[in-house]
């Protein structure tokens, strides 16, 4: 049985979509707490996350990002905000669809219905801007081509990726590689990102590999400084 988050503020309309997706035999999981939203899903892990925008604290647009910065869940953004450009930013941000209230229910299950067909077989992929990674393989999938990466680099991309916008230790670093950060071989460390940063290149990626002094690395987008 498929899960759904259901992200809603508003009691009444969080119980009816609760009630609805259990009538057609999804497994319903409802956040009533507010803060630390993206935390509570990713923990959660659920098939599908249903996201509403105006929400109490963080909103739901930096909720999608934090999402899709370290997981690949699938978020269907469904809100009253009927924007164009509300849309367009939703989906910049990594929301897989994007659906206005009031809305027919027959719309809604049949979207979620394409969103999860797509996302079948993906549950070990990691998602980045413009690209996927499948951590059990360290296949890259980008520009419409895929590349096995070696395994080190695959290793350290897939950490970066755990780590969104956050710094990565050294020492965080080193235990992605060799298990162990008992000792940090600077040099040893050096080269293999070094070579990441040569197949990012090649590949043209278009994110950067930074460090950040006395503490470690972060993966920018490109253009982007610390």
């Amino acid at each position: 049985m498929k899960s759904i988050a259901v992200v809603e503020d508003e009691p009444f309309m969080r119980e009816e979509l609760s009630h609805l997706l259990q009538k057609v035999g999804y497994q319903t999981i409802t956040i009533t707490e507010f803060d630390h939203v993206a935390d509570q899903l990713l923990c959660l892990s659920p098939d599908l996350i249903l996201l509403d925008l105006n929400l109490p604290g963080c909103s739901g647009f930096q909720i999608c990002r934090d999402i899709k910065q370290k997981s690949a869940l699938p978020v269907l953004v469904l809100t009253s905000r009927d924007q164009m450009r509300d849309e367009l930013h939703a989906l910049e941000l990594g929301a897989d669809e994007y659906l206005t209230k009031p809305f027919r229910k027959e719309r809604l299950f049949a979207r979620i219905a394409n969103v999860l067909k797509r996302y079948e077989g993906r549950s070990n992929l990691l998602e980045g801007p413009g690209f996927l990674l499948d951590r059990n393989t360290y296949t890259l999938y980008i520009h419409s081509r895929s590349v096995i990466l070696p395994k080190n680099q695959g290793k350290l991309l897939e950490v970066f990726l755990t780590h969104g916008e956050e710094t990565v230790s050294k020492k965080d670093l080193c235990l992605a590689l060799w298990g162990t950060a008992e000792y940090i071989d600077e040099n040893a460390l050096q080269v293999n990102l070094t070579r990441l940063k040569k197949t990012m290149l090649s590949l043209d990626m278009h994110q950067q590999i930074l460090p950040v002094r006395g503490t470690g690395y972060r993966l920018l987008k490109e253009g982007e400084h610390l």
